[in-house]
């Protein structure tokens, strides 16, 4: 966190505010701001297809939450097996999807609307009373959790660390890929919020503030929930499989067994569930605002338009996730879209703003407008330790891992066809960016030169 995420934090908060100044909302235009060169816009590509790839699932995955919301306030789970509810709802047992895609409709159609009324007409009010009062509730179910039977053991769990595994690359790339999906590095987000601010606006302050913030709820309330109660509920044995029977399961299995334990428990459930949907949903909608940003000041498409275009690519990609899921289509696009991808762009962004851009310019955009000044220890952590650790992270799952994931080593032979199927979609796509970058500079002569220029 304060080698990787902070620092690269800053970085992104300081090249969206440049980009933003020379009229780029979208990580190909920051990076074109940044140095007269023809390569540079194509930098940035993936700060628009790393969120383009994180909604064709997020949304899925969100639309769990309003159907979890529902199905506590009908009492639809009570008595049953929840592990084994959650698997007829997503048919991972055969069962058909009829409730699950009908949640996932009424939450794209959802994201829509909140899409087409803009940043401040949509994700600002929902998040300004939505937010405050899920905060409230976590504390409450909080104090319930810690007055669980053997519930410090599950704190040990959790809190203990099996340091055998830091020599596992792909725990490392995990990490890392946590820590920039949770704070929104290296999805092109920051970049396009900044992009709104004045050249004076501070982004030292804020940019720390809005991580330190994040990684605290995340960490501390969070971790003082789900994965506690889960061992208390189900033990260490079992923890296991059912992280991995899917990415995101263990909270649909374990919060349900929380509100259990309280008076009232499914309208507090029914709340709980709701309120974490429409915190999806404002994630979900900052997520596709890289994407609308650049058809909107690249292409120079109006934002009906761009919101319109990319709902309708996006409701198609979806599908795969939806209907393939048990073939672990999902958690390809998660491990791709969510952590690999994460850490390629902000390698990128390390190397290309610091090193090509140059320090002296970056430490100058970061603290114009700051509200704080930086200690300058962070010069070094910019320019070497952040890239450093970034760099042994990609070499060692390459060592380690790129072939055994390349070969679909431990892939079943019925999902293979679905996992392959998957990267071609994804390949075709990023091609597919590529050339609307290309497109988009020659259609409104906004090459690099120009750009410097004016």
């Amino acid at each position: 966190f304060l080698l990787l995420g902070i620092p690269l934090m800053w970085l992104e908060w300081a090249l969206g505010r440049r980009g933003g100044s020379f009229g780029h909302g979208s990580a190909p235009g920051a990076f074109a701001s940044l140095r007269k060169s023809r390569w540079g816009k194509y930098l940035g590509a993936l700060g628009v297809f790393n969120p383009l790839i994180i909604y064709t699932y997020y949304t899925y995955i969100e639309s769990w939450l309003l159907a979890y919301a529902f199905f506590a306030l009908v009492n639809a789970y009570a008595g049953q097996e929840l592990i084994g509810f959650l698997k007829t709802f997503q048919g991972l047992d055969g069962s058909p999807i009829y409730a699950a895609y009908f949640f996932f409709v009424l939450t794209f159609l959802a994201n829509m609307f909140v899409l087409r009324r803009g940043i401040s007409g949509g994700i600002e009010k929902l998040a300004r009373w939505g937010m405050p009062l899920l905060l409230a509730l976590a504390v409450v179910l909080m104090g319930r959790v810690l007055t669980l039977p053997n519930v410090w053991d599950g704190f040990g769990y959790f809190w203990n660390p099996d340091f055998s595994r830091l020599k596992d690359a792909s725990v490392w790339l995990a990490a890392g890929g946590q820590v920039f999906y949770s704070l929104s590095v290296g999805m092109g987000i920051i970049i396009t919020y900044a992009s709104y601010l004045k050249p004076q606006d501070d982004v030292a302050l804020s940019g720390l503030t809005s991580a330190a913030t994040n990684e605290f709820f995340e960490v501390i309330v969070g971790g003082s929930l789900i994965i506690p109660a889960a061992f208390v509920f189900f033990g260490a044995a079992a923890l296991a499989p059912i992280a991995q029977s899917g990415s995101f399961n263990l909270g649909f299995v374990t919060m349900p067994l929380i509100f259990q334990q309280i008076p009232l428990g499914n309208i507090f459930a029914g709340l709980w569930f709701a309120l974490l949907f429409l915190a999806g949903i404002t994630s979900s909608v900052s997520v596709a605002q890289p994407v609308i940003a650049f058809l909107q000041d690249e292409l120079r498409l109006s934002h009906k338009k761009s919101v319109n275009i990319f709902t309708l690519v996006a409701f198609v990609l979806c599908q795969p996730a939806i209907f393939f899921l048990g073939h672990g289509v999902l958690d390809e696009l998660d491990f791709w879209g969510g952590s690999f991808l994460l850490v390629v762009l902000a390698l990128i962004e390390t190397i290309y703003f610091v090193w090509v851009f140059g320090l002296d310019n970056v430490w100058q955009e970061i603290q114009q407008g700051a509200a704080i000044s930086l200690p300058r220890f962070y010069r070094f952590v910019l320019k070497y330790i952040t890239p450093t650790i970034l760099l042994m992270i990609m070499g060692a799952w390459f060592w380690q891992d790129a072939v055994p994931k390349f070969l679909l080593a431990n892939v079943n032979a019925a999902d293979k066809p679905y996992i392959i199927g998957t990267w071609i979609v994804m390949l075709v796509l990023f091609l597919i960016l590529l050339a609307l970058i290309k497109i988009a500079w020659r259609k409104n002569n906004h090459s690099a030169k120009t750009r410097w220029r004016q």
